[in-house]
């Protein structure tokens, strides 16, 4: 006779092959880049696509770890983190000048994204330069120091007192996009970790 024990066993292994078949497939180590112009070039190109993943938040001692979904459609952009946060389901949507806060059924509305979050969730998320960093990009001011690996893709970005590192970059057709990046701030102990990001590329 089979034990409870093996049954619940089997059973928690089936689940996870299920819940593993259904993920989308892990794109595979991006290759040597040997021409980043060309590479920036394509990465500005690319106007409309969407990531799915976790974000770690720490700021000022506090920590919290929603899961993120950004939808980027050319310069209108949807940004939904729900899970551990200042709140449950927090939806950011924007274009230039204009952004839309809605949490627990209020709506708040600001000219940027940064005063608007800092206002109603009370930490600093660089939403204008991440939606550069977040595709490996430096933003287009202030001036940037980047940094390459051996293989010649950006590891990392120093700009406007922020420090990217991009540990994980992975291939999507014919261009590289993180996995994992690693945004911080010395000042008022702020670092922003996003893990496990799937891209979808229109």
């Amino acid at each position: 006779m089979v034990s409870s024990f093996t049954r619940l066993v089997s059973c928690a292994f089936a689940l996870s092959l299920l819940y593993s078949c259904m993920l989308a497939p892990l794109a595979p180590p991006a290759v040597s880049n040997p021409d980043w112009a060309r590479l920036k070039s394509d990465l500005e190109k690319l106007s409309t696509w969407e990531l799915r993943g976790r974000v770690n938040v720490r700021y000022e001692g506090e920590s919290y770890t929603p899961r993120i979904n950004w939808q980027q459609e050319r310069d209108d952009y949807a940004i939904r983190l729900w899970g551990t946060f200042n709140a449950g389901n927090t939806r950011i949507t924007g274009k230039p000048g204009s952004v839309t806060l809605e949490t627990d059924g209020r709506v708040s509305n600001a000219r940027t994204p940064e005063k608007l979050i800092l206002r109603e969730l009370g930490y600093e998320l660089p939403v204008s330069s991440l939606n550069y960093w977040i595709k490996g990009l430096p933003a287009p001011r202030p001036r940037a120091q980047l940094t390459f690996d051996e293989f010649n893709h950006l590891a990392r970005i120093e700009q406007d007192g922020w420090l990217i590192n991009y540990p994980d970059p992975r291939q999507y057709a014919n261009i590289s996009l993180p996995r994992r990046i690693e945004v911080s701030r010395s000042e008022k102990d702020i670092r922003l970790v996003f893990v496990g990001l799937n891209w979808t590329l229109d």
